[in-house]
């Protein structure tokens, strides 16, 4: 196979992984555990993301949030998830999938409070220029110079984000 040549299939388990988030302090730590692995990325997708997550007890999949700009997807395949939103708390399992609709100002994520890692596919649009806000905490998604950072509310910056 040529070096620019992708391969046509992988198991999703010898990609890299990687773990925590690049949200600054004190955000990081509710999701330090997370591990994901960019499936998309070894074929070259650009158009869409996909990512196998696993979430060790006790860990976030991210902070609470909603998408200006981009659609995005999770599909439970093992363990426990509450799914955590405006309207309350869901407990879902595997095979149950949930949806959240870009500009939809219900801020979500997911958390494992169970004693075993649970698994799932998260998949979102790859839109330029997409803003995330997090309505709990001083914390959103900004583009500054054509670059994505993390900003505080009042938009002065915490860090670029390195993609």
């Amino acid at each position: 196979m040529s070096e620019d040549k992708k391969p046509a299939a992988v198991h999703a388990l010898d990609l890299p992984a990687r773990t925590g988030s690049m949200y600054p302090e004190p955000y990081a730590a509710a999701v330090a555990g997370r591990e994901k692995r960019a499936l998309g990325n070894a074929f070259g997708l650009d158009q869409f993301g996909a990512n196998l997550v696993r979430l060790p007890p006790g860990t976030a999949s991210s902070q609470r949030h909603w998408h200006l700009l981009e659609d995005e997807l999770i599909y439970v395949l093992e363990g426990e998830l509450v799914l955590v939103t405006d309207a309350g708390e869901q407990v879902l399992g595997p095979g149950m999938v949930a949806g959240f609709k870009s500009g939809d100002r219900d801020g979500h994520h997911l958390v494992n409070r169970s004693d075993a890692t649970a698994t799932y596919l998260e998949v979102g649009s790859r839109r330029p220029g997409e803003v995330a806000e997090y309505p709990d905490i001083d914390l959103r998604i900004a583009w500054i110079d054509g670059e994505a950072h993390f900003v505080h509310k009042d938009t002065t910056s915490y860090k670029k984000i390195s993609q």
